[in-house]
């Protein structure tokens, strides 16, 4: 009898193993991140409604104003952006025809930070380094509130060479809506 239940709870385990291998197997084939590697995971779906139009171009300014939790932590916002970005690389819409601005105000500025800036103030590597050279690489143009980099007491010259410094987010925010661009509030 005891070896009856040691056979039931052994074919249990390895069922319960096989179970957890297959979804881990799945996450990995399931979420997908075909134009900014390592961020912004998504899962394709091709007959859900409201598809990217691949012949449409696409103006969109994301604001980015929120910072994370923890100064080692990828800003969300900007792990965002990059999700938009491969949602509409997964329905086929080509780079060229994403005309897109991300601006950095409010308490995200810190994630604008050169590295060694960064460390200084925060204590911590700057953990968005990498996803903006990435947004920056697929065309994304970057920029930031310089008056809440100045509030800070931060200099215009610490801020990370892949992000350009605007005037203001209200000046960028009226200038980009006048030109069409949709705002995405993050």
């Amino acid at each position: 009898m005891k070896l009856m239940h040691a056979l039931a709870a052994v074919a249990l385990a390895l069922a319960v193993n096989a179970q957890a291998d297959s979804a881990t197997a799945q996450d990995k084939d399931f979420w997908q991140t075909p134009a900014i590697a390592g961020y912004g995971a998504m899962h394709p779906l091709p007959e859900a409604a409201y598809q990217p139009q691949k012949d449409q171009v696409y103006k969109i300014l994301f604001l980015v104003e929120g910072g994370a939790d923890k100064p080692a932590e990828v800003n969300g916002e900007l792990e965002a952006v990059a999700r938009t970005i491969n949602l509409f690389a997964s329905a086929g819409v080509p780079p060229d025809h994403l005309k897109l601005v991300t601006l950095i105000a409010g308490s995200a500025t810190p994630d604008v930070l050169d590295a060694g800036h960064y460390k200084e103030k925060l204590g911590v590597a700057n953990p968005n380094l990498e996803l903006i050279h990435k947004l920056r690489g697929y065309g994304v143009d970057i920029v930031t509130c310089s008056q809440a980099v100045l509030k800070r007491q931060y200099q215009l010259d610490w801020i990370n060479p892949d992000i350009k410094p605007a005037l203001s987010a209200l000046t960028t925010l009226a200038v980009l809506q006048s030109q069409g661009y949709v705002l995405i509030s993050l």
